[in-house]
């Protein structure tokens, strides 16, 4: 802006309607990030409750095997 241009009451009411609406659309962005996040998160823990089961459904199906070997 150079010297000699005046700001007006509507040309401040503009930019801080810009700013609010950058500041809302940052807040939406922040929040779907943190929902991804928590999303992620719970299923990194389910992944982890299969990944013991599976485990261990692997542990008793090798002791069964070993008996049948045993067996023989």
């Amino acid at each position: 802006m150079a010297d000699d241009e005046t700001i007006t009451f509507q040309f401040l009411a503009r930019q801080n309607e810009r700013l609010l609406n950058e500041v809302l659309t940052l807040r939406d962005e922040i929040l779907v990030q943190g929902a991804t996040t928590r999303r992620l998160d719970v299923g990194q823990s389910a992944m982890l409750d299969e990944l013991r089961a599976i485990r261990a459904q692997i542990a008793r199906m090798n002791d069964r095997v070993t008996k049948l070997e045993d067996a023989k």
